[in-house]
């Protein structure tokens, strides 16, 4: 390569580095000890979540109509009020128990399909609104514990637990929602075994080494080479840390995109104990640059983002049959480790 092309080599962050075929990858069971994986789990399981869920993304709601989930059970009603503000409550009317979906919202009021009753932030009878809150990409709720759980085991906080993410303003962002036949901490369970990641997922990782000096008890940082096809692709360092118990988080610390995260949120849509459980996978991708091309690609965000959408929906394709499989071999009693 002439000298005068060495400097634009070094800051482009492409790499030729051919896709390893199985016969030359080299096996992981070894580093994604069972018992290293569920200790992990459980430690992301005892965390505090401040009772607040991950109920959807924020371009799901607008300002002249209601919208409706479920959420643990429960029917939960979102809403905008006049400030653009998410808003939530029961999803039942309060009146004659009409469902509270596709309502119109009238000055920040929703007002109920079936016979006009009015429900605010002042709330009705019994009927009373729950905290909410959209964090400029994904949209929460707070609710109070279920019966018979100790509200002091997970005390109620003001704001969710919202990992650290780039500016979104300066960021190209995507969302892919997904739902499977398991339960949060299986998906949880499978983003804390990145070992699986160039073996199951060969189209998308390759090159890929825990660093067990860097990682502690509560963080995994590994190497690794997304995929640019089979013959190039982008090395980069991650980290991998767990929030709160229904959320992983991979950040990017080295190489191209430092600061893009991916953030997985698993919510709970059937009642606990209920089975079989159903839950909603929510990913978030907040993909960042300080190049200065970075900002071509912002501009054109829009046509970035089904691809980006793709990407994170095969992957889930193939993870979500496993946390399905992990939660059928837990309810039979019968899950290694």
């Amino acid at each position: 390569m002439p000298d005068r092309l060495a400097p634009i080599a070094a800051r482009n962050p492409i790499r030729r580095r051919a896709q390893p075929g199985y016969d030359t990858l080299l096996p992981t069971y070894r580093q994604a000890r069972p018992g290293r994986i569920a200790a992990a789990l459980d430690r992301a399981q005892r965390r505090p979540s401040g009772g607040w869920f991950v109920i959807g993304h924020s371009a799901e709601v607008g300002l002249s109509r209601s919208r409706t989930r479920t959420l643990a059970g429960r029917e939960i009603v979102l809403w905008r009020a006049a400030d653009g503000s998410l808003r939530a409550g029961p999803g039942a009317c309060p009146h004659l128990g009409a469902l509270l979906d596709n309502c119109p919202v009238l000055d920040g009021t929703l007002r109920c399909r079936w016979h006009g009753l009015a429900l605010g932030d002042d709330g009705y009878g019994d009927w009373s609104p729950y905290p909410a809150r959209d964090d400029g990409a994904l949209l929460w709720v707070r609710l109070p514990p279920p019966a018979g759980v100790d509200p002091a085991a997970d005390p109620p906080t003001e704001l969710p637990i919202v990992p650290d993410r780039p500016p979104l303003e300066e960021s190209v962002t995507a969302v892919i929602t997904r739902r499977g036949l398991c339960e949060p901490v299986d998906i949880v369970a499978n983003r804390l075994d990145p070992w699986h990641g160039a073996w199951f997922h060969p189209y998308a990782f390759s090159h890929l080494a825990v660093d067990n000096a860097a990682s502690s008890d509560d963080r995994l940082v590994a190497d690794v080479t997304f995929r640019l096809g089979r013959r190039y692709g982008v090395p980069a360092r991650a980290e991998f840390v767990c929030p709160d118990p229904r959320t992983i988080v991979m950040r990017i610390i080295g190489g191209e995109g430092i600061g893009s995260v991916v953030e997985t949120h698993a919510t709970l849509i059937t009642a606990p104990g209920v089975e079989p459980a159903v839950t909603v996978l929510t990913e978030l991708t907040v993909a960042y640059s300080e190049r200065r091309g970075f900002g071509v690609v912002r501009r054109f965000g829009p046509l970035f983002r089904p691809a980006m959408r793709r990407v994170a929906g095969r992957l889930w394709v193939d993870d979500l049959a496993y946390a399905e499989r992990r939660y059928r071999l837990r309810r039979r009693g019968n899950f290694p480790g």
